[in-house]
């Protein structure tokens, strides 16, 4: 094996040497990603392998165990008795009263039913022995394979015929109730605000329309992939949005576009350019002249410039930009036949005639030419004034005419207002100044720190101001009485998610070092912690009591946080790699922390969740722990694992590997979270690798299971859902893989966590006898949405 990786890594890397010498820079990434994926399956098939070895070492050391135990059964039972092998007895007493494996300690009944009890024949030299199909119980236990590896599920007692089970989706589905956090860290000019008195803005795939003072939601949900741009048409109803490009379950890409709706109706006008972008839409602008030409760059590595007549849909002209970074595009106000650009180190001036562009680019003369031109307005004289990274507020007319210094470090954004004046916010400093027609300050202030810079502003009137910032938050302002936050959210990849046992709340976590509490009635955030910690949260857990959240980090460290005071409430640490899960038992005597060390640590827990004492640890896994679930009587637990095995442990006797898993078919469990399972069998695809479900989860009514896979989908199947190939109605709304579902402790609500899109979406839930209101409210309500129902698959 080591020489094959040996050989494997140095042909990577020769390889990618040659690719350096030979191939342009802007290539690089693409063959990064692609050797990252290559790596990434090497690595997963030699963490197969390894789970392999151990799983036959195992075996092994329980047949070598065994074997003379097993001897001795057979041979007290009779069973090398000539009259017990007659031709007409053979058969019928193997199929009446087979051997159960359950009387012989330590045996799983999987050994004896999936082909490994061969080695009985090579014991028995003297006597033919069965075949092994003769040793299983028929309708007993059911094969499940994934990436090639046979998991065994036993049949529960109460399912007398598993072929006659009839899978139908659930009554049940879901709406889009509200939509949590603001894309603003990597996106520019995406924050407006309409004369409906509604801020409109993007995370994910959702368009939000957010009435902020009525704080109501409204969404726009034709996008199939994450939106990246917006523009507001002159008529300041209709919208175009642009979208990345994506690729499906398998592997196909998906075509970026631009969509122009209404934002009173919510109805999609137009969608332009379906199949002519490559990798997705970076900028758009509608021409002044009562929009009737949309101009667009691409992603593309010539970020391809393209103006569209809006209401053909029709290509009107095409040209290559530049193999930089573009930032902004716009037409002039004054004469549509005039664009302009600017990115990293250029401002470009183009003239449209005849189907044609002709370019002219912007000359720094004496001043210093900066690293990257961030963005640009029109003043009412007609003069082109950008912002810089090196805080420069340039005023152009046939050349660069004045240079006046605005902020320390880049200015990320301009805005000009109705009275001629100029708003500017910088990146630094994160100061918002307000400009005069002649470019002199007049009144500045600046935003807290938490809330990272200024990336775009809106103004509601002359005085108060809607602001986007970098750490994904709108503020909502005056310069005279401050900002405010009205949306806020994560800043990069979550992973935990807890809902409140009690209250309509719910904590999340995640690799921006932030552990926030949110309230699913007041659709906001309750408080947050921001960088106290090095270690970022991947997991975490509400105490049954409900007066304290434990949280689990990425270096093996825990904490409870108390949720009135807001205080770590106890400390430990478990072994030094990430914690995977946390859960509490039923009853909040135990609390159960599983990590990638491959161990599951126990606790007792006393004082309402306030004090833990280390009570065993569960050792038996081949790989990193993934989920696992309490049993309702608080005495056993159910994981699943990183190479895809199901163990049971006995916590009352001391975190006791339970090796005969069929003794727990029959168990009931408090909880329904592991993806590994008879009860959730169906929600997996065929072929899936067993990474394309990150997270399912059972209502409280155990009616229904929701699941959040790999390919930006939240799906809802019905409870128990055993057999393959599952109908299930699935929802879109995020643009990166799903790591996390959870229902609220009543089901009224199902809370969706994205990965790198930094949303998380809150579903509201619909029985089939409110289907008549869901539509009715749906009418009126300012939470409808324009998407139609669900797909059932």
């Amino acid at each position: 094996l080591f020489p094959f990786l040996f050989s494997s890594r140095f042909q990577l890397t020769s390889s990618y040497l040659d690719d350096v010498s030979a191939d342009s820079s802007a290539e690089f990434p693409d063959r990064v990603s692609m050797m990252e994926v290559r790596l990434q399956a090497q690595e997963d098939e030699i963490t197969l392998l390894k789970s392999s070895l151990a799983d036959a070492l195992r075996r092994i050391r329980i047949h070598d165990q065994l074997l003379p135990l097993l001897k001795q059964q057979l041979i007290a039972g009779g069973w090398f008795s000539p009259a017990y092998w007659h031709k007409e007895l053979a058969w019928t007493s193997l199929v009446e009263e087979p051997i159960q494996p359950t009387t012989i300690r330590g045996l799983q009944r999987e050994d004896f039913q999936d082909g490994s009890c061969s080695f009985l024949s090579n014991s028995v030299s003297s006597h033919s022995f069965p075949p092994c199909c003769c040793l299983c119980i028929p309708g007993q236990s059911i094969k499940m394979f994934i990436r090639g590896r046979p998991i065994t599920m036993y049949v529960p007692s109460n399912i007398q015929n598993y072929e006659d089970l009839k899978m139908e989706p659930p009554s049940e589905r879901l709406d889009l109730d509200w939509v949590y956090g603001y894309r603003g860290r990597d996106c520019r000019a995406n924050l407006y605000f309409l004369p409906t008195g509604e801020a409109v803005y993007f995370i994910a795939c959702v368009i939000v329309l957010y009435h902020i003072n009525n704080r109501t939601q409204r969404h726009y949900r034709k996008h199939t992939d994450c939106v990246r741009c917006l523009t507001l048409h002159p008529d300041k109803v209709r919208v175009a949005s642009g979208q990345t490009a994506g690729v499906d379950k398998d592997g196909k890409p998906l075509q970026p576009c631009v969509h122009i709706w209404d934002s009173t109706t919510l109805v999609t006008l137009q969608q332009i350019g379906l199949g002519a972008f490559q990798r997705g839409v970076g900028s758009v602008a509608f021409s002044f002249d009562s929009g009737a030409f949309l101009c667009v760059i691409d992603d593309s590595n010539e970020h391809m410039l393209s103006v569209w007549d809006c209401t053909k849909g029709t290509k009107h002209a095409e040209i290559k930009s530049t193999n930089e970074a573009v930032f902004a595009v716009e037409f002039n106000p004054s004469d549509s036949t005039n664009i302009i650009t600017c990115g990293k180190s250029h401002v470009y001036f183009w003239t449209l005639n005849g189907g044609q562009f002709t370019k002219k680019q912007g000359i720094f003369g004496k001043y210093k030419k900066p690293k990257f031109i961030q963005c640009f307005v029109f003043s009412l004289t007609g003069d082109v004034l950008t912002g810089d990274s090196e805080g420069n507020i340039l005023t152009w007319g046939k050349s660069i005419m004045r240079q006046t210094r605005a902020h320390e470090g880049s200015v990320f954004t301009l805005w000009t207002l109705h009275g001629g004046g100029l708003l500017s916010g910088g990146g630094k400093d994160r100061k918002i100044i307000r400009w005069s027609a002649d470019l002199a300050p007049e009144r500045e202030c600046e935003i807290p720190e938490k809330y990272g810079a200024v990336r775009t502003i809106a103004d509601v009137d002359e005085e108060e101001l809607l602001v986007g910032t970098t750490r994904n938050a709108i503020l909502r302002g005056t310069f005279s009485d401050g900002f405010v936050a009205i949306v806020q959210g994560h800043v990069d990849e979550m992973w935990g998610l807890a809902t409140h046992p009690s209250q309509n709340i719910f904590f999340t976590c995640g690799h921006d070092r932030q552990v926030c509490l949110w309230n699913t009635e007041e659709h906001k955030l309750d408080w947050y912690f921001c960088d106290i910690w090095q270690e970022y949260g991947l997991c975490a857990d509400f105490c049954p009591s409900g007066s304290v959240v434990s949280v689990g980090l990425s270096t093996g460290r825990w904490m409870v946080l108390d949720l009135l005071t807001r205080e770590v409430v106890s400390e430990s640490t478990d072994g030094n790699e990430q914690l995977s899960v946390m859960r509490y038992s039923p009853d909040g005597s135990f609390l159960a922390v599983g990590s990638h060390d491959n161990f599951i640590y126990i606790y007792n827990v006393t004082e309402s969740g306030r004090r833990y004492i280390r009570f065993g640890k569960c050792n038996g896994h081949s790989s990193f722990i993934t989920h696992l679930d309490w049993s309702k009587d608080g005495k056993y637990i159910m994981s699943n694992s990183g190479d895809y095995e199901i163990l049971y442990w006995d916590i009352a006797a001391g975190c006791k590997l339970l090796r005969n898993r069929y003794e727990s078919k029959d168990r009931e469990w408090a909880s329904y979270t592991c993806v590994l399972g008879f009860h959730v069998m169906g929600v997996w695809l065929e072929g899936s690798d067993g990474t394309d479900i990150n997270a399912l989860c059972r209502s409280h009514d155990e009616r229904m299971v929701a699941v959040a896979d790999d390919f930006c989908k939240v799906h809802l199947f019905q409870y128990p859902c055993p057999k393959p190939k599952a109908p299930s109605h699935k929802y879109e709304g995020h643009g990166s893989h799903v790591t996390n579902v959870c229902f609220t402790h009543s089901d009224s609500h199902l809370l969706s966590m994205g990965g790198k899109d930094t949303c998380i979406l809150q579903w509201k839930v619909f029985g089939a006898g409110d289907s008549r209101e869901r539509l009715a409210s749906a009418s009126v309500s300012s939470t409808s949405t324009s998407s139609p129902e669900p797909v059932t698959s």
